[in-house]
């Protein structure tokens, strides 16, 4: 089964195929040569994920998936959540993001965060299909490790002593928001496959 990831990120390809079965063959934009940016102008992760899933299946007429990513932090009362990317600027860095919510949370004792990941899978104009994975956890007072991207140096998931920062691919790939989401999309695609 062929799928277009609705991605210009690199990051989340890289991170994307590392997930996937086998016998799912994901081509990025990139591979498209599809350069076209896509507007992420939605409310909230859902609105962003399924915008994106349409608009590049309006383009190609094949199916595929986008996938929109926040981390919502109960202290800054879900911020900042379908901003992520965006936080402390449109051109800012993963740093001066990183940096913001740290600003932003101070000294505040209630740390609890999640990752949240809603993926959009448009197989036709009318078989849309939504998933969610979360990954729960806590926003430490200072970045720790170096992997990774975004966020990761700061999160901290639950029944783990070490962020996302600190963690290799396969150790973070095992529980990630992501991982959630994609084996939800994978469970359905199986059925989906079968014979009806």
């Amino acid at each position: 089964m062929r799928l277009i990831f609705a991605t210009h990120n690199p990051n989340k390809v890289r991170e994307i195929q590392a997930i996937v079965p086998s016998y799912i063959k994901i081509q990025s934009l990139a591979e498209l040569d599809y350069h076209t940016p896509i507007i992420e102008s939605g409310y909230n992760l859902e609105e962003n994920a399924l915008m994106k899933a349409k608009t590049v299946y309006d383009q190609f007429n094949r199916a595929c998936f986008s996938e929109d990513t926040g981390l919502e932090i109960a202290a800054l009362h879900g911020a900042p959540g379908v901003h992520s990317a965006r936080y402390a600027g449109e051109d800012a860095t993963d740093k001066e993001n990183v940096q913001k919510v740290l600003t932003q949370l101070g000294d505040e004792t209630n740390r609890k965060a999640r990752f949240r990941t809603i993926l959009a899978l448009v197989m036709s104009p009318e078989e849309i299909y939504m998933f969610e994975g979360l990954c729960i956890g806590n926003i430490l007072t200072s970045p720790q490790g170096t992997h990774g991207f975004g966020y990761d140096p700061i999160f901290q998931p639950n029944g783990y002593d070490k962020t996302f920062g600190e963690m290799t691919s396969s150790e973070k790939q095992a529980i990630s928001h992501r991982t959630h989401a994609f084996e939800k999309m994978n469970s359905f695609l199986v059925r989906y496959r079968s014979p009806r």
